[in-house]
């Protein structure tokens, strides 16, 4: 696999954690470069985890994570998703989900990493070096997610509960478009 195949993929894989990323920046009233920090960490570790963890299950889950994966990832978005909307419609600012709990965190990088787990399992088919793949998307990933929160906040501070619903829209859609894709329909 050459350098810019793995970076397309990098980008590829990174771009739900970027959307989240960008989510949870709409919640922040005040921006702290930890908020960046540690979706940098959180979306950047597991995605750079997960395909070593693919890469090592190998061939025999390749069939039972590549079933069902797009299921997990929907129905976490869709609950995601659909609470920042229900929070849209709040009117008290302090339930906003501006959360960077270890639970909240932990949650929102598993959604966003499942994908990199089967990519793993592909890498481990195509005999690439792991420890190199892994690191670059994960610091693609912590790069783009600190970038996400930065914009998530400079949009949000602007349209606070306007935001705060786009973001749970944009996560279902996510999620919702990984389903159609994964059940072959959607034409491209």
């Amino acid at each position: 696999m050459s350098i810019i195949e793995l970076f397309l993929l990098a980008i590829g894989l990174s771009m739900d954690a970027f959307a989240v990323s960008i989510c949870k920046g709409l919640s922040l009233k005040k921006l702290e470069v930890k908020h960046a920090l540690l979706a940098g960490l959180y979306f950047g570790g597991f995605q750079a985890l997960m395909p070593v963890a693919g890469f090592f299950a190998g061939s025999y889950f390749a069939d039972i994570i590549s079933s069902y994966d797009h299921w997990v990832v929907f129905i976490l978005l869709l609950l995601i998703g659909g609470n920042m909307v229900r929070e849209s419609f709040d009117s008290d600012e302090e339930k906003l989900n501006d959360s960077f709990s270890f639970k909240a965190m932990l949650l929102l990088a598993v959604a966003t990493s499942i994908d990199a787990l089967a990519v793993g399992v592909s890498f481990a088919f195509l005999q690439v070096n792991i420890i190199t793949a892994a690191a670059f998307i994960g610091v693609v990933t912590f790069t783009l997610s600190a970038i996400g929160i930065k914009i998530g906040n400079i949009f949000g501070t602007r349209y606070k509960s306007k935001a705060e619903l786009a973001g749970g829209i944009i996560l279902i859609l996510i999620g919702l478009k990984v389903l159609l894709e994964h059940l072959n329909l959607l034409p491209f």
